[in-house]
């Protein structure tokens, strides 16, 4: 508008207008003036912006993460410093008590004061093998199986729902009861193996895995002797529960319960066998409290083994690890029987 009025002031006055537009008289006296449109300079000072009054320093590496890319180049590591710088560090809270910290109510101990040894036995060449009864006692899979944590409960279910749908239902189904029943032929074989070397050979026609498994465990094999007990059944008549023992052998001229397993997958660690250090330690404790045997264990072994024949992993628990894995059992028992 200022515009027009000014072209229309200069236009009455003959010569005028065209003087404007001539170089000289233009750069002389007009030197700093410019034709705008916008009215900003015109316009009232802007009220103060509450954005205006922030830090900008403060912001200005996360502003500028956020602005000069399409896709954000953040990783979680620059996503922590920047959450610390802004807001400061995390407070401190007490980390949770851990299971294995914790001390059960009844702390019973793993190996028994009581119990007397026999130092005379006429069938100390012979393995026990005490079939296992069906009583109201739990036994120790089950008291596993109902006191997992979530978080084992939604990986063991997420991996049932893949099989089932790679498998199908049925298809499911007979793939576990293969897996049982393989289970089954490799304990049968290896029980054949320290009892009698032409059973263990008819046992092995059985199923196209078992030698697999066989193979796998012969470097295990080379270090047991002395077995006192195959496939027998246990009992803590302090604590009430029982279960169903693999093997009760020397190991490198240690005693120990030995767990048999198999596995499609390497489980090079013990932490990858899941609850069955927990399982060897219940076995342990049954023993030493079951008066059908004149011995005593403190030391545990897990064998894995492999289909294809790899050598098996072999995971010792000495005495200490066994007395860990003795108070994560006596927990998980209460909490079973607090149910």
């Amino acid at each position: 508008l200022v515009r027009m009025k000014f072209l229309q002031l200069l236009s009455r006055k003959p010569g005028k207008l065209e003087m404007l537009f001539q170089i000289p008289f233009y750069q002389k006296q007009f030197p700093y003036l410019c034709l705008a449109t916008s009215t900003c300079l015109y316009s009232k000072k802007k009220k103060v912006n509450s954005y205006e009054q922030v830090d900008q320093e403060k912001y200005k590496n996360l502003v500028y993460s956020v602005t000069s890319y399409k896709t954000s180049a953040q990783t979680p590591e620059t996503i922590f410093e920047e959450d610390n710088f802004l807001y400061g560090p995390p407070d401190k809270h007490r980390p949770p008590v851990k299971a294995g910290t914790k001390t059960p109510k009844n702390c019973v101990p793993l190996i028994n004061p009581n119990k007397r040894i026999s130092l005379l036995n006429s069938d100390s060449n012979l393995p026990k093998k005490i079939s296992l009864q069906k009583t109201k006692m739990p036994s120790v899979t089950r008291v596993l199986q109902q006191t997992m944590s979530p978080q084992q409960v939604f990986y063991l279910e997420r991996w049932k729902q893949k099989m089932i749908l790679e498998l199908g239902k049925d298809g499911f189904e007979e793939y576990t009861k293969n897996l049982f029943l393989q289970g089954e032929l490799f304990h049968a074989a290896l029980e054949s193996i320290f009892l009698s070397e032409e059973m263990a050979t008819k046992e092995q026609g059985e199923d196209v895995a078992l030698p697999g498994y066989l193979s796998s465990v012969q470097h295990v094999l080379k270090d047991i002797s002395e077995v006192k007990a195959l496939e027998s059944a246990v009992q803590h008549e302090t604590l009430q529960y029982l279960g169903l023992v693999d093997c009760v052998a020397k190991y490198r001229g240690q005693l120990c319960a030995i767990d048999w397993k198999t596995s499609e997958k390497p489980k090079p660690f013990l932490k990858n066998t899941f609850d069955n250090p927990l399982q060897v330690a219940a076995y342990i404790g049954a023993i030493n409290h079951d008066a059908n045997y004149d011995f005593q264990v403190n030391c545990g072994l897990i064998v894995v083994a492999y289909k294809n024949g790899s050598p098996a992993h072999s995971h010792f628990m000495d005495p200490h690890l066994c007395a860990q894995y003795w108070n994560k059992w006596l927990l998980r028992l209460e909490e079973y029987m607090g149910k």
